[in-house]
């Protein structure tokens, strides 16, 4: 690996690093207001609707402009999202802010991967990304935790950054730094010399053109399996975040500062199962990993059965590697076809489209169930009991892709 992927992947980092340390400055901060509990899902809802909303237009700017440079731009919106939270304005609304230069900052981090690296590097690549980023969300996570904290906010406080003045404050400080810290990065980005012919401007011609670039991937045998696993495995770990704070807080009686640490450890999981598949699983081999999908369902609703402390952390540990083994082979294979089939931009617009669209589906009936105050032990077993259900449905799918592709090569050599 060069230079310049060390220069993206410490960029990368910062960026998530803020990102994830901001979701529970921002928890906190809703529960410092009294709101219901059903906005807290809804924080990670405002984060990803831009990604949604855009993803038509972002993989075109991604292409447009060399990448580092839009990386830094989507930093710059990052930081003012955050600056809203500062002077008052709501979480919800600020956090959706922050999700916006997000929206911005995704298809350039990873359509830069395949300007400047071979096919055969993409895994290894890949593999680092969702390492770097699990990494991340480790850190961003307990850091989070820490800066709510009572103990976190009087040392910050105590180091007295002017103009702050309350905890809150002074943690959205210590993440505005972290962003700036990314954006520097972003500027030492190489300019990978990839340049892509005219973009289109017209909004229109965008959406027509991203909906066939959808359609392809669709319709493509692998592309259609990869983009469904890597589109469930997004959705249900978003919600998982909430499930297992909420979790924490009944079964096992945590503060949000020490509930924190759980998340972490699912993403420790999800770190050493990422690292084991990059180091295992070629990408030709890549969809022999399915089964373990629907074990991972399984096995998380094994949670409720769970009390103590001691027993939730190996679990969780589990169900974090069951995840980062499976979806690192998916993404790998899902940025190669997207890549012969489109070009990178567009095919990670694609990618962040379906995705962030089944964080939004999951969060928003996560919401509603939390509203009607269903148990929480029944939303686990029907959370778990759906991801093994669809996972095993992928699988069939894939199977009869399998069969139809079989008994055509077996034609065409009857033709012969």
């Amino acid at each position: 690996m060069n230079r310049g992927f060390y220069t993206i992947m410490a960029a990368q980092f910062f960026s998530s690093l803020a990102d994830n340390a901001l979701l529970f400055v921002a928890i906190s901060l809703l529960t410092s207001m009294n709101a219901p509990a059903s906005l807290t899902p809804l924080l990670k809802l405002s984060f990803v609707l831009f990604y949604v909303l855009l993803a038509a237009f972002v993989g075109a700017f991604a292409d447009s402009l060399p990448k580092g440079r839009v990386m830094f731009i989507a930093n710059l919106i990052k930081i003012s999202g955050c600056a809203l939270m500062f002077f008052s304005v709501h979480p919800l609304l600020a956090y959706a802010v922050v999700g916006f230069g997000a929206a911005v900052y995704s298809p350039a981090k990873y359509g830069i991967l395949t300007e400047l690296l071979p096919p055969e590097k993409l895994v290894p690549a890949n593999g680092w990304i969702e390492g770097l980023t699990v990494m991340s969300i480790i850190l961003g996570t307990v850091a989070g935790g820490a800066l709510v904290s009572e103990r976190g906010g009087n040392l910050l406080l105590g180091l007295g950054i002017p103009g702050v003045e309350t905890g809150a404050e002074a943690a959205m400080a210590v993440v505005v730094a972290v962003y700036i810290l990314a954006a520097l990065f972003n500027l030492r980005i190489p300019d990978t010399g990839a340049r892509y012919e005219h973009q289109e401007r017209n909004p229109a011609k965008l959406i027509a053109d991203f909906a066939n670039c959808s359609a392809t991937l669709w319709r493509d045998k692998l592309g259609q399996i990869s983009l469904a696993v890597t589109t469930l495995f997004w959705g249900a770990g978003a919600t998982l975040q909430f499930i297992v704070l909420k979790w924490a807080e009944r079964s096992l009686h945590m503060p949000l500062d020490k509930a924190t640490n759980l998340i972490g450890v699912v993403a420790i999981g999800v770190a050493l199962g990422a690292a084991m598949a990059a180091r295992m699983i070629p990408l030709r081999k890549s969809l022999t990993v399915i089964p373990l999908g629907i074990i991972m369902g399984l096995v998380v609703c094994i949670m409720v059965f769970v009390t103590s402390v001691s027993l939730a952390y190996p679990l969780l540990a589990l169900i974090g590697f069951l995840s980062g083994f499976f979806v690192v082979p998916m993404n790998a294979l899902l940025q190669h076809r997207g890549h012969v089939l489109m070009s990178a931009g567009h095919s990670i617009a694609v990618q962040n489209f379906n995705e962030n669209l089944s964080i939004l589906t999951m969060l928003a009936l996560y919401a509603i169930m939390i509203t009607l105050n269903l148990d929480l032990d029944i939303i686990i077993v029907l959370f778990g009991m759906s991801v093994a259900g669809i996972m095993y449905f992928i699988g069939r799918r894939h199977a009869a892709n399998q069969r139809e592709h079989d008994s055509l090569a077996l034609i065409g050599e009857h033709k012969h």
